[in-house]
């Protein structure tokens, strides 16, 4: 049985994962459309974009719902990197999107590093050896 901070960390890298697949197709459509005045930055920004998204919602699904050892760490490392995005986005005048993210990742974190996940997967022998 999965413990409910598992299904809350899968939850918070399945948004996270949604929201960046949402936002390399929309700048790939913009792309597509001519908006674009440099198309080769344009291009990697959306690529990454749809990578990232596509890569995120893996880990949540095919990691940490079916509950894979490996799903914790690309998960924790999506949370580490997301709160230096948040504090670029209060410096840029930005606080209505980087006020949701720290707090998302703040919550992904936690529920990623809490006991009863590290017991769900890792098991009874997840205490360290002395």
């Amino acid at each position: 049985m999965r413990p409910v901070t598992v299904i809350v960390a899968a939850a918070v890298v399945a948004l996270e994962g949604l929201v960046a697949l949402g936002l390399g197709v929309y700048v790939a459509v913009e792309t597509l459309m001519g908006a674009a005045k440099d198309l080769a930055p344009a291009a990697a920004e959306a690529g990454f974009g749809i990578l990232l998204g596509a890569g995120l919602l893996w880990v949540a699904w095919g990691g940490l719902l079916r509950m894979e050892r490996w799903g914790r760490a690309p998960g924790v490392l999506a949370q580490i990197i997301a709160i230096p995005v948040a504090i670029t986005l209060f410096d840029s005048g930005k606080p209505l999107l980087g006020i949701p993210l720290v707090v998302l990742a703040l919550i992904g974190l936690g529920t990623l590093l809490a006991p009863p996940t590290t017991k769900a997967l890792y098991g009874e022998d997840a205490s360290p050896q002395r």
